[in-house]
């Protein structure tokens, strides 16, 4: 049986990458006309790639995309401020 709390931690270098992926899906989201925020989160929360458009190859981006990794570095932005 596991006691300990297991860790979990994202590089600076592969937190920079996902900034900058998740920058080109909102862009696209945003050019094709859809509410950036909402789709984004429909894909985190139901991992449906089809919440995100295939414009500008946004969708295959997301799918790259680890849904943990892009939690912890979401709720970490959040929280600094």
């Amino acid at each position: 049986m596991f006691d300990k709390t297991m860790t979990f931690s994202v590089t600076d270098e592969k937190e920079a990458e996902l900034k900058r992926n998740l920058l080109i899906i909102y862009d696209a989201l945003v050019q094709k006309g859809y509410n950036p925020i909402n789709q984004i989160v429909g894909y985190i929360l139901s991992e449906d790639p089809t919440y995100i458009t295939t414009y500008n190859n946004a969708r295959s981006i997301i799918r790259h995309i680890d849904r943990d990794e892009l939690l912890q570095v979401l709720v970490r932005e959040y929280l600094k401020n």
